[in-house]
């Protein structure tokens, strides 16, 4: 018998819990689909300038060092 009065209250709380997280998840506003495809555009468009910007100090850092060692 007490261990039924200390599971009541715990399975309260996960119903609690999950009608929270039921509510919570109505109120989300999920993006457009025009929106999504300019940010995932926007996103690579990024992820390659900064790669070409990475490579290029690179290459130049590459050069100093080289440059350097040949002193």
């Amino acid at each position: 018998m007490a261990d039924n009065s200390k599971k009541a209250p715990k399975e309260k709380k996960k119903q609690s819990f999950w009608k929270g997280v039921k509510q919570e998840w109505n109120k989300i506003q999920w993006p457009t689909v025009d929106d999504l495809k300019k940010q995932t555009g926007l996103v690579v468009v990024i992820s390659v300038l900064m790669g070409v910007i990475i490579t290029i100090i690179d290459s130049a850092a590459l050069q100093l060092v080289n440059w350097l060692m040949s002193i």
